[in-house]
């Protein structure tokens, strides 16, 4: 038996991860994680690490008969906000999520884990540990291994995701089985801490709403103005001017306030600059082949790796790929294997 702690959101695919955990023989210690966002917009809101959802966190580990704590991570969680509002006023597109992982759930949690004598860290998450080696999702409709990328290679002997193998239905019909009141939860879709559902309350609220500015066509002729950069994502097309056919934001500069806008073929591209790199495997020196996802719901397109100096690499796609959004994360991959990951430059 080991004793495991499991980080609690009070939805059911954590919910499950307890029972599965218990069944396996281990000795579960729940943990919920207080973002510090509170009030009536945060309970209303389809996120985690709401009031209600550490209630419901509380009440799965009192069914269970396994120890429970929440943990004020606030100051943490703050420190993630600012830079997600950062992100969007230097014209980049954050991925909090990812960021989440990384520094907290397999960061500080860790820390955690040590002073409870837990000798492992699980999480409700879609993926797969094998070998020391991060996989795919069974699922792949679920897989979550794209937010994975970032956790340190030296502790993912330690990582368990005891879904990883299981559909939703089957995470279901689990928690169901063992009468947990959130079998039938909703699922927690957007950001946790983005309560209103418009991501520029948050932006605004800390710090404004970056340079206002122009919006151009490729031949550099305003077709429009804007009141701040923070409402602009490359390959968005939603809230531009009527140009008489489809365009897409290609370009965002944070200096001068100018969003250039083009047709849906000028958002292709070859090669990625990717900064910031977490390798899974052991860094490669030379070129390598992988498939390579540039953002959560999209494919993985064959390319080629090309190591840089420091944690950067070269992408250089066998086909053009569209919008290469800069503040996004690239996700290596090799089959299901996560080979690492970074961040679009």
């Amino acid at each position: 038996m080991t004793r495991v702690l499991l980080a609690m959101s009070g939805g059911v695919d954590s919910s499950a991860c307890a029972v599965l955990l218990q069944q396996a023989g281990h000795e579960v210690v729940g943990v919920f994680m207080r973002n510090g966002v509170a009030g009536a917009e945060a309970e209303k809101a389809k996120s985690c690490c709401s009031a209600s959802d550490a209630r419901d966190a509380a009440a799965v580990a009192d069914r269970l008969g396994i120890a429970f704590y929440s943990v004020d991570y606030a100051t943490e969680f703050a420190g993630l906000i600012e830079h997600f509002a950062a992100e969007y006023r230097r014209g980049r597109t954050p991925n909090p999520c990812v960021l989440c992982n990384q520094q907290l759930k397999f960061g500080h949690l860790f820390t955690l884990a040590r002073s409870v004598g837990a000798e492992r860290v699980a999480t409700g998450h879609y993926a797969r540990v094998a070998d020391g080696r991060l996989h795919r999702a069974e699922d792949r409709a679920k897989d979550q291994s794209y937010y994975l990328f970032g956790i340190d290679r030296a502790v993912l002997d330690k990582v368990v995701f005891p879904i990883g193998a299981l559909s939703k239905d089957e995470v279901r019909e689990r928690a169901a089985a063992a009468g947990l009141r959130t079998a039938h939860k909703p699922e927690s879709m957007d950001i946790c801490f983005v309560t209103a559902g418009d991501y520029r309350d948050v932006v605004r609220q800390r710090g404004g709403a970056g340079r206002p500015g122009v919006i151009v066509d490729g031949s550099g002729h305003e077709v429009g103005r804007h009141d701040g950069v923070d409402g602009f994502t490359v390959g968005q097309r939603r809230g531009l001017p009527a140009l008489g056919a489809p365009h897409y934001v290609r370009r965002i500069d944070p200096t001068t306030g100018v969003v250039e806008v083009c047709r849906k073929d000028g958002l292709l591209a070859d090669t990625a600059a990717v900064r910031g790199v977490n390798w899974l495997i052991d860094p490669p020196r030379e070129p390598i082949a992988a498939e390579v996802q540039i953002r959560a719901r999209s494919a993985a397109e064959p390319a080629w790796l090309e190591p840089g100096e420091g944690q950067t690499v070269t992408v250089r796609f066998d086909a053009p790929v569209s919008a290469v959004t800069p503040g996004q994360a690239a996700v290596f991959y090799r089959g299901d294997q996560v080979l690492g990951g970074g961040w679009l430059d």
